[in-house]
């Protein structure tokens, strides 16, 4: 499917990952539409696209998102709350948040004539690995609220996919950094070291292991499924392929900074739901997708200590 020309929503257009899939789109030809209440995403995240886009202010539990929505080709469902810890400490919020606004977005699809629902899954559906690298045939054993919420939406929309033949897609991120982040493991990290450039305090043991995307490479693989004839009803792992340990990142960030006799210590434990590995086989994407990730994780460090750095003079 062409995108140039249809009519696109993004829910939660203005998040970090989202943000990116919004640019995307608008840069294939989309018309496209960023939905967000603003709780967590800011409008100056679409700022790349803003003179070719329109965006909306209304949360996903709103029941006036269905006449927005028939007026959509392609919905690319990735609001939510995306903090694991926030899952695990406001189960009641996450629930509102992730499955019964999903629910909502979803239903609204149904009753309209939607050529494409692509929805933004996580890797949080997996839990802890029986195998290594996971491909999309791992067992499903969610942690967190949050990974219980994701595998939820997306066994629904696979049902609606075989019982009324409703063109759902999930795409599983895994970990994804860059411009734009607001939060997360290289993002801490980094602000600690700004703050104290003697010292770096690592949440667990170093010893967990994530596969890293380049939020660019995220963002186009949804563009990609979007595109394809061949996705819908299927499930795609997002990674790429840049396992690496919390401790090896930690010293690649104090590398890229260029310090010396930094003292890294670690806290030995992480927060509830965390999952120790999370590596993807991301060959069904490759093959079925044409996806191929193409910012090294050593390009991608440096366009977000680069990008961070001036966030931290435009701030101070």
């Amino acid at each position: 499917m062409k995108v140039s020309g249809k009519k696109v929503l993004v829910t939660g257009g203005a998040g970090f990952v989202p943000s990116h899939v919004v640019d995307a789109f608008a840069e294939a030809g989309a018309i496209v539409t960023a939905l967000d209440n603003f709780a967590a995403g800011k409008k100056e995240n679409l700022k790349q696209s803003k003179d070719k886009i329109e965006i909306i202010d209304m949360d996903i539990r709103d029941k006036k998102v269905a006449q927005l929505i028939k007026k959509q080709d392609i919905v690319i469902h990735m609001a939510a709350n995306a903090d694991v810890p926030v899952s695990v400490e406001k189960p009641d919020y996450d629930f509102q948040n992730n499955v019964i606004g999903s629910y909502n977005i979803l239903k609204a699809c149904l009753d309209s004539n939607i050529e494409k629902f692509v929805f933004a899954s996580s890797a949080a559906v997996y839990g802890e690995p029986q195998y290594t690298p996971m491909d999309e045939k791992h067992p499903t054993l969610p942690r967190s609220p949050y990974g219980a919420a994701k595998l939820g939406i997306e066994r629904l929309g696979i049902a609606y996919n075989a019982t009324y033949d409703f063109p759902f897609t999930a795409i599983r991120i895994f970990n994804t950094y860059g411009v734009r982040q607001p939060r997360y493991v290289m993002y801490d990290l980094l602000r600690k070291l700004y703050k104290d450039p003697t010292k770096l305090e690592v949440l667990g043991t170093g010893d967990q292991i994530r596969d890293y995307s380049y939020v660019t490479d995220t963002a186009q693989c949804f563009l990609l499924a979007t595109q394809s004839d061949h996705s819908i009803g299927e499930v795609y792992n997002v990674a790429g392929g840049n396992p690496i340990s919390i401790k090896d990142l930690s010293k690649r960030l104090i590398n890229v900074l260029g310090l010396n006799d930094v003292d890294v210590t670690f806290t030995g434990k992480s927060w509830k739901g965390d999952i120790n590995t999370l590596v993807a086989d991301i060959s069904k994407a490759k093959d079925e997708l044409g996806f191929k990730p193409k910012v090294s994780i050593e390009d991608g460090i440096n366009l977000l200590e680069s990008w961070l750095s001036e966030q931290e003079v435009l701030h101070k």
